[in-house]
């Protein structure tokens, strides 16, 4: 989804994006495109843990509700239920504490949007698999140059980019092979997530 804005924006305006990425000037066609890019080297991570351990699945770009808004992966296997949201900032200072989430000294409201979107996924989860299905969120940081987690949130991951893919395999097993196909089969269906 982020990939198809990006390109909505170049086409609508080529020459102004043209101009703004030979001068350096941030747009939200640039803001789309660094963003899709990111959810892409996550999704080239995540296929790591697949090839490694065929037990994991991942969907990625699950459209939810009726607004637009979406969840970029989520990720279901032997560790649990995972809403993923990739944050593409390079070369920027990442600093977390708590529910407090900074990027080079500016707060970005990443713990709550995930801590809602693994609770709204959760939700609809349950409701369509007909028994209770606990989903963690998990921010996955790209490419970012420093990353100072001081105090972790109590409930949503902050996980370098790079290390997603062995962060994942390393969760404790939670969920058997039964559970796993019963909870992605479910996921699959866009039913599923339109409340």
């Amino acid at each position: 989804m982020a990939r198809e804005q990006a390109q909505a924006l170049k086409q609508a305006a080529p020459v102004r994006t043209f101009l703004a990425r030979a001068l350096g000037v941030r747009n939200d066609e640039r803001a789309w495109r660094i963003g899709a890019d990111g959810e892409e080297k996550v999704a080239a991570q995540l296929e790591k843990v697949l090839r490694k351990d065929p037990r994991w699945r991942d969907l990625h770009v699950v459209r939810v509700g009726e607004r637009g808004s979406d969840i970029d992966h989520v990720v279901i296997g032997p560790g649990g239920v995972f809403t993923i949201n990739a944050k593409h900032h390079p070369g920027a200072k990442i600093w977390v504490a708590g529910d407090t989430f900074m990027v080079n000294g500016q707060w970005q409201p990443y713990i709550r949007n995930s801590r809602h979107g693994a609770k709204r996924a959760a939700r609809l989860l349950s409701a369509s698999c007909g028994f209770s299905v606990e989903v963690a969120g998990v921010v996955v940081l790209v490419r970012a140059a420093d990353v100072a987690v001081k105090d972790a949130p109590d409930d949503v991951f902050v996980v370098p980019g790079a290390e997603v893919a062995g962060w994942l395999r390393k969760r404790p097993g939670v969920l058997n092979a039964e559970a796993i196909e019963a909870i992605f089969a479910t996921a699959r269906r866009s039913t599923t997530w339109q409340p």
